[in-house]
Order: structure tokens, then sequence, then C-alpha cells
């Protein structure tokens, strides 16, 4: 997630990618080396699907242009739509979704969590119908 919102920050430079990874783990990623391959793996999932990705948000936030919402909330949900709709294989859609709300609340705005779970939810409901 601190990757991908440095990412966004910045302008989204794709080529800048393996020096905000490096740089994150250094700062945040004391003693979880061995995750490297899993940041590495999900940011470039993100960055690869981002169009289809920011489609799902934008369809299930009719209200809430992509630009217009924060930095935080737009990555966290774009991780959260990654991991239900191309990472089902590792990590399951109810745990993608906790794990999207707990980081709202952590690091978002006083609503972020509910934003989040209010779209994410809304996209797990319909692609299990």
């Amino acid at each position: 997630m601190q990757t991908l919102y440095q990412w966004d920050f910045r302008g989204n430079p794709s080529a800048a990618i393996p020096a905000i990874i490096e740089q994150t783990m250094q700062e945040f990623g004391a003693g979880l080396e061995e995750t490297k391959e899993f940041v590495e793996k999900t940011v470039d999932g993100v960055i690869t699907h981002q169009q289809e990705i920011d489609d799902f948000i934008t369809r299930h936030a009719p209200h809430w242009p992509l630009g217009q919402m924060t930095i935080i909330d737009r990555n966290i949900l774009r991780l959260g739509v990654y991991e239900l709709e191309f990472n089902t294989e590792e990590i399951p859609p109810k745990v993608a979704i906790n794990e999207a709300i707990e980081l709202a609340k952590t690091y978002g705005g006083p609503s972020s969590g509910k934003f989040v779970n209010g779209i994410l939810g809304a996209m797990y409901k319909e692609e299990n119908k």
C-alpha cells in the first residue's frame, strides 16, 4: 500500500517502482525481507491491471470520481480490487476486503473504512450473485 501511495503521489512513474519498493522495504519492512517478492508481484499486478481496476472502482463508486478520492483511499481500493479480481488464488475475497478495511481505518480518514467496505462489498456481492 505504501509503495502504491508513493507511486500515485509521484504521478505514476512506472520506471520508479523498483526504487520505491526498495525505499519502502528499507523504511517499513525491516525484518520482512522475505515478503519483498510478494510486494513486487502485488504492485506489478496492480499497475499492470490499473485501468481495469480503476474501471471496477468507477463502476462501484459512481459518485466518487477517482481524482476526488484521497490518494490513500484510492490506492487501498486498487489493492483490494486487485486481490478480489486478479489474485484470488492467494487471498480469499473476504480476507482481501477485511485487509483493505483495516488499512483504510488505520491510514485513511474517519470514514475511509466505511467507504472502502461499501465499494468492495458491493463489488463482491455483484460478482457472487
